[in-house]
């Protein structure tokens, strides 16, 4: 890659196929696609050179589309320029189906804050235990793992599968994720009186577990087992128990936090790990 355009000899081996191309070349081959036509048009011109069958497929696929795009009914330029660098920037922190599992999961949220304030609670009044400081720490992580999910995004193969699906990807809707959440959270925190180290700590711990845990068996099953550790080890016997597990404690702060540093020092460590991600993940 030169400061302006891509090199022909990077460009004719992604024409061509080429396998050993590095993965940081390919995402700053593909990064510098979008923004540049004359790059664009050079490809062109190498798939017609060293890959016609290629050329062949797009163009009868062109050939089928063409009848219905002409009949489409036309769009302001401007307007359309705009909704598209709209789409352009959500995508690069959404999935169109993290929207319906952000609002489930704010709902979960809402509920858990009714039942705080309505409802007689878990265990004693000295020992009460908040349903939100229950949920908390596991609700963000359902959003990464819808995020990440193969049956609920369409284009899941096609991301995943791209260069450009590496760590800065994963983080980015995983922050996404989070800045939905956290207010939220933030908001049934204070209205039940949880103090914020309580939750945010699990909260992100949990979080940065999940993509480590990820990076080896893939995201959404490491939040699926994440989920279940979770009831198995700290709802269930909560809830039998009615008082708070050592970790639901203040005094288990400490160890949110050595948790929360050596995963993230972990998902650091294996962030080549992320550069692609293979279709089972």
């Amino acid at each position: 890659m030169s400061a302006e355009h891509a090199s022909g000899r990077i460009i004719n081996a992604y024409a061509c196929g080429d396998a050993y191309i590095a993965a940081d070349e390919l995402w700053a081959l593909e990064a510098h696609l979008e923004a540049c036509r004359v790059c664009r048009d050079r490809l062109a011109a190498a798939l017609a050179e060293r890959a016609p069958s290629v050329m062949v497929l797009v163009d009868t696929v062109w050939s089928g589309l063409e009848a219905e795009l002409s009949a489409a009914p036309a769009v302001p330029h401007a307007r359309r320029r705009r909704s598209v660098g709209r789409s352009r920037r959500l995508s690069r922190w959404l999935t169109p189906t993290m929207v319906p599992w952000l609002a489930m999961i704010a709902t979960v949220t809402a509920l858990a804050l009714v039942l705080d304030l309505t409802g007689p609670g878990i265990g004693t009044a000295a020992g009460e235990v908040s349903f939100v400081l229950l949920l908390a720490p596991v609700l963000p992580v359902l959003g990464v793992a819808a995020s990440w999910s193969r049956g609920l995004d369409p284009a899941y193969e096609l991301t995943a599968s791209a260069p450009r699906a590496g760590l800065p990807l994963v983080l980015r809707r995983t922050a996404a994720v989070l800045a939905v959440l956290v207010p939220v959270l933030l908001v049934a925190g204070w209205a039940t009186g949880v103090m914020l180290a309580q939750w945010l700590l699990p909260c992100l711990a949990f979080t940065s577990a999940t993509l480590a845990l990820g990076g080896v068996v893939g995201v959404t099953r490491a939040a699926v087992a994440l989920v279940a550790v979770w009831a198995a080890v700290i709802v269930a016997p909560t809830l039998a128990a009615g008082r708070a597990a050592f970790a639901l404690q203040s005094t288990g702060l400490p160890a949110w936090g050595l948790a929360l540093a050596l995963t993230a020092a972990t998902v650091i460590a294996r962030r080549g790990a992320y550069c692609v991600l293979g279709a089972h993940r």
